[in-house]
């Protein structure tokens, strides 16, 4: 008997444990600085950010799956972060949300696909190059335009979730349009002539001569990524800091 005691009281705590439900409030903001102007080293390629399992907080059916609610503007609690932020001529604010959702780990907890900002479909293509002309498709002898699916300048993945302790977990890629060098090579050809024993005739025979390549620069869409983890407690509000963007997040438990 004695040893089902403790057994009981799992149980009977179980349902309240698991029935914690947290407010979560998010700010994203990019930096009004030149990427290749600071002191940091950024690769003019990137992985693909996987968006496996990963869903669109204004997609209500996912939302329903995995039990998250979607908080008016009412209930957002960092408002003044906000202001100051847009106050602030160094600073520009991508994104201000908020939803409700459950402390499942990170095998369950809602992965949420964040975009905001400028749309760059118009001038670049999604692998980031320079998109010249509107695509055309012609159908049944009727030509039709293609039209490009939003490119915008922050993409990228969040997921909040418990093991433990509450974790943010962020993937973000901010675009910008940089320069690149592009290498073409020229293959001039030295041609001198030769008898052709055969015909009498002449010929002319090219020379192998080494060949430098030519340097052209062109724009493009490069990614920014800010990839970071961080270990939070409810109510504190925290801040995920990287040379070009910056998260502030709050989470908070819903008193029951």
């Amino acid at each position: 008997m004695k040893k089902l005691i403790p057994l009981l009281l799992l149980v009977v705590a179980m349902p309240s444990w698991a029935q914690r439900q947290f407010d979560i409030e998010v700010i994203i903001f990019k930096r009004a600085v030149n990427p290749e102007q600071t002191a940091e080293s950024w690769p003019n390629s990137l992985p693909e950010i996987s968006m496996n399992k990963v869903g669109n907080l204004n997609d209500a059916n996912y939302r329903t799956r995995k039990g998250v609610e979607l908080l008016p503007a009412s209930s957002y609690k960092l408002n003044s972060q906000v202001q100051k932020l847009k106050n602030h001529a160094g600073f520009k604010v991508l994104l201000h949300t908020a939803w409700r959702q459950g402390d499942g780990n990170r095998h369950v907890a809602p992965t949420f696909h964040i975009q905001a900002g400028r749309d760059f479909s118009g001038q670049f293509n999604a692998d980031g190059s320079q998109r010249y002309s509107a695509g055309t498709e012609v159908i049944d002898g009727v030509t039709e335009e293609t039209i490009a699916k939003p490119l915008y300048e922050l993409d990228g993945k969040l997921q909040v979730y418990v093991e433990h302790y509450l974790y943010a977990d962020l993937k973000l890629d901010l675009k910008s349009p940089s320069v690149r060098e592009v290498s073409f090579e020229s293959k001039p050809v030295d041609l001198t002539t030769t008898e052709n024993t055969l015909t009498d005739e002449p010929v002319q025979a090219g020379l192998m001569e080494d060949v430098t390549p030519t340097l052209h620069t062109e724009e493009f869409l490069k990614s920014y990524r800010m990839d970071q983890k961080r270990r939070m407690r409810s109510t504190e509000t925290h801040f995920l800091d990287h040379p070009l963007l910056g998260m502030i997040i709050q989470v908070r438990r819903v008193a029951q």
